[in-house]
């Protein structure tokens, strides 16, 4: 071979490394960032794949998106679902995306203390099972564009399930109590206070009047009953015939009346005992504590009226 057929075929292939470099590791367009949620069903061959991506204007060349692949061995390692891709993107990095399943997702923070009735509000979807309040873990979480009611309840109570820790179950199990015991307990603790030396002492109180049989008298109950967002409840209110009504009736409610956080549920499990036997939350959220009933009704005159 000549010298000059030498220097050709480097100048060629230099020219070929370069193109398909530039081909698959650059974007169809740069400053182009409209994302496109790209759907691949399950069965879709790489073929499809490529050329659906095209059609979408999401990458340049089919052929290119096919070679790299093949170049990988990934070709059965495509996974369906959904995808944010834009044209800004180039070949590679779309590529890995579809190959590691980095599906499109929503993240949905829900806060400690929400009913059942706010998640599926937040989240627009009916959440299918029963006794759900209490047991759907508040935190934030990623979900799948499309997810299910179904999927939404297995992964906050899969995580209320990581969060109660077997040492807490024991301890629980230790002191002749029930998880559904801890959560309701948790639940009014969550609605009624919210620092966690407060919790503490509130828990304490709580279970001190559940064992002399003296009614828990806890407001959250009651707007839970009526569903208002308002710590306020009036006297008529406290006369509603329910059994969540801890005014009327003794003992604990049915069930819990919202979702507590992890600092709600130690508070149920560890009770801090003191003289304390009523509270009442400012409107600035301070927590006054009375050892009778005479200093709780001149706390409530001076902080509630």
């Amino acid at each position: 071979m000549s010298s000059c057929s030498k220097i050709f075929l480097i100048f060629f292939f230099s020219f070929f490394v370069i193109f398909l470099w530039w081909e698959i590791y650059l974007p169809v367009n740069y400053f182009f960032r409209e994302e496109k949620i790209f759907l691949i069903k399950k069965g879709e061959s790489l073929f499809q794949i490529a050329e659906n991506l095209e059609k979408e204007g999401l990458i340049k060349n089919k052929f290119l998106f096919d070679l790299y692949i093949f170049i990988k061995g990934a070709q059965r390692k495509l996974q369906a679902g959904e995808y944010s891709l834009t044209s800004s993107e180039s070949i590679n990095r779309i590529a890995e995306k579809i190959i590691s399943g980095y599906i499109a997702k929503i993240v949905v923070t829900i806060p400690e203390g929400w009913t059942q009735k706010q998640i599926e509000e937040m989240i627009g979807l009916k959440l299918p099972g029963e006794n759900l309040e209490g047991f759907l873990f508040p935190d934030t979480y990623q979900f799948p564009l499309r997810v299910s009611g179904e999927e939404v309840v297995k992964k906050m109570r899969d995580n209320f399930d990581k969060k109660l820790t077997p040492d807490l179950k024991k301890e629980i199990q230790r002191q002749g109590k029930t998880i559904s015991e801890i959560i309701t307990m948790a639940s009014l603790i969550e609605k009624e206070v919210s620092k966690n030396e407060d919790k503490e002492l509130v828990s304490g109180i709580l279970w001190k009047r559940l064992k002399n049989n003296i009614p828990l008298q806890v407001d959250a109950t009651i707007t839970y009953i009526t569903g208002k967002r308002t710590t306020k409840i009036s006297k008529e209110e406290t006369q509603i015939d329910s059994p969540y009504n801890t005014y009327k009736y003794l003992g604990f409610p049915p069930g819990p009346i919202c979702n507590p956080g992890i600092d709600s549920i130690k508070a149920a499990i560890y009770p801090k005992n003191s003289e304390y036997w009523y509270y009442l939350s400012t409107p600035e959220g301070k927590t006054i504590f009375s050892k009778t009933l005479e200093e709780h009704n001149i706390a409530k005159e001076k902080y509630l009226r």
